[in-house]
């Protein structure tokens, strides 16, 4: 830990409201700075705005103060902040290059499978734009294999030492999407460092994002917080307990049993609790011992 003060935070995005799989992140995040005698930030992560859902970012406010979660800080919402990720990316200078093709000539040329399973990007338009191409993207050069900092490595807190090469797993990746809006790993590389986060905790799913955000802090010159990817919640058929997927509002009626699940979820026991000033005693206990200061 270094000897910054601890900020965490809690990044939901606004398609929808609060579900269970979500909870199970907030309380995370809760918890963790909680127990670190640290701040707890909230962000509304609504730069991809053709996703949002009118109202959902109040609902999720609103039903995280319902379970005893305020934020400590005013709340950020990205689609705010364009200009900060326009400075961001104007001093990245030559390493974002501007790319003409689409998806499918992408998969079509495909050289190989990133690590989330979309085509490798084959560097098309590195050395510039072909004649008659119209750019459509901005994407990040990385370093090319074998160069200094091609291979990110860092200790995730949950899972343990992970490693991600970034020519040979991810490819050049996409600041700027086709349809003009801010793509989220650079959002949320310049909303955590102007923010002071100092620890990230959040789902598994975004594991695979974090050596691009790694590489980010590195070329824009922001400090990099300490990670802790959390379990996913997963639905009957094996899939993510997503919005996407289905999943159902919290229903608010029985906030302690929704507490109570998404603990027990992260391996907490707080059974014995019969109201939520029991319950967050037991669970800020339990996750003291797993992941507290030492």
């Amino acid at each position: 830990m270094s000897c910054h003060a601890y900020v965490g935070r809690f990044a939901p995005s606004p398609s929808g409201p609060l579900h269970a799989g979500s909870l199970v992140a907030a309380l995370a995040s809760y918890l963790d700075a909680r127990v670190h005698a640290g701040r707890w930030l909230l962000r509304i992560e609504d730069i991809d705005e053709t996703r949002t859902v009118q109202g959902a970012a109040q609902d999720i406010i609103a039903t995280l103060a319902a379970l005893d979660m305020r934020s400590d800080g005013p709340v950020l919402v990205q689609s705010q902040r364009k200009a900060r990720y326009q400075l961001a990316r104007d001093r990245l200078g030559a390493l974002a290059y501007p790319c003409g093709c689409s998806r499918k000539e992408i998969a079509d040329s495909r050289v190989g499978t990133a690590s989330d399973g979309a085509a490798l990007y084959p560097g098309t338009c590195r050395h510039g734009l072909a004649p008659g191409k119209q750019a459509r993207t901005l994407r990040l050069r990385v370093p090319d294999p074998g160069q200094a900092g091609e291979l990110v490595q860092f200790e995730d807190r949950w899972l343990g030492p992970q490693a991600q090469h970034l020519a040979a797993e991810v490819g050049d990746f996409v600041l700027q999407r086709a349809d003009g809006f801010w793509a989220y790993q650079l959002a949320v590389v310049v909303d955590d460092a102007e923010q002071g986060v100092t620890d990230i905790v959040r789902g598994a799913d975004l594991l695979d994002s974090t050596a691009r955000q790694i590489y980010l802090q590195g070329l824009l010159g922001y400090p990099t917080p300490r990670y802790l990817h959390v379990p996913l919640l997963m639905n009957e058929t094996g899939e993510k307990f997503s919005k996407q997927n289905g999943a159902q509002a919290l229903d608010l009626n029985q906030p302690l049993q929704a507490l109570q699940q998404a603990a027990a979820f992260l391996g907490l026991d707080t059974g014995a609790a019969r109201d939520r000033e029991g319950f967050w005693a037991l669970a800020l206990t339990g996750w003291q011992a797993r992941f507290g200061p030492r």
